[in-house]
């Protein structure tokens, strides 16, 4: 048997996927990853350009369909219309990553409250109406006997203490809570839910924050340890969604070996 003949090379052979803020980063290294598995993928995000190249090279290798949809996320009503594009265009999907969100640093008493809004807006509300658009399609997975994956990306930051980052550790402490407690309503119906949380990770997260302070001990941080690079994520997002569909990797914590 050939390297492209044995479906061990190609876990995800026959799946759909959807991976949001697909644009950079953690979204885009996924992006690239899952179709390596043999899966179709919907690439979503806000920048229209960005979706474009992507899709543009990995519909090179790619075994399945890639398609970019661009995306507001925080639109209740255009993330379900996003999704009616997706299934129209590739079918039922069985395979999401709500990935998109913001890294927004600041001291609580002179952080600027609309970064906390736009935080709370895309790391939140944009996941919630990702994980609530493409909930049928899951459930239906599941009936069928799987698998269906719905992952979420988290941070490490909903479970340890970061002065400084509290309104963006908050969020990701939601992500969490919610992740377990959705673990609970849907996977007695079959519907794999998860939450991978990186440490430090080298993307372009938090590049974009107003306070200098935190943007230059982000930096260092990041010179300091050696940082997780977005497919060393992509890489833990393939394996936990290859798992046999009676298997959750229900919470997985990925950090540097450095940050300890």
């Amino acid at each position: 048997m050939t390297h492209t003949e044995n479906p061990l090379h190609h876990p995800l052979t026959g799946r759909v996927a959807v991976v949001t803020g697909a644009s950079s980063g953690i979204g885009a290294a996924t992006a690239r990853r899952l179709p390596d598995g043999g899966a179709s993928v919907a690439l979503l995000g806000r920048r229209e350009e960005r979706l474009k190249t992507l899709a543009d090279e990995l519909r090179r290798t790619a075994a399945g369909t890639v398609l970019p949809v661009t995306v507001d996320l925080t639109d209740a009503e255009a993330v379900p219309e996003a999704a009616r594009a997706v299934t129209g265009a590739l079918g039922a999907v069985d395979l999401v990553v709500a990935n998109a969100g913001v890294m927004l640093g600041a001291p609580f008493e002179r952080a600027d409250t609309g970064e906390w809004d736009r935080m709370i807006d895309i790391n939140l509300r944009g996941l919630l109406h990702t994980s609530r658009a493409f909930t049928d399609d899951l459930l239906a997975a599941g009936a069928r006997g799987g698998p269906a994956d719905l992952v979420h990306i988290g941070s490490v930051g909903g479970h340890a203490l970061f002065p400084n980052w509290s309104v963006y550790c908050a969020t990701k402490a939601a992500i969490a809570h919610l992740t377990r407690n959705l673990r609970a309503e849907l996977g007695p119906r079959g519907v794999r839910v998860k939450n991978i949380e990186p440490g430090v990770t080298g993307t372009e997260l938090g590049t974009d924050m107003r306070d200098a302070g935190m943007r230059e001990s982000l930096a260092r941080l990041r010179a300091e340890v050696r940082p997780l690079a977005a497919e060393d994520i992509a890489e833990a997002v393939a394996f936990a969604v290859s798992a046999p569909p009676h298997v959750n990797v229900a919470e997985m914590v990925v950090v540097p070996v450095r940050q300890g």
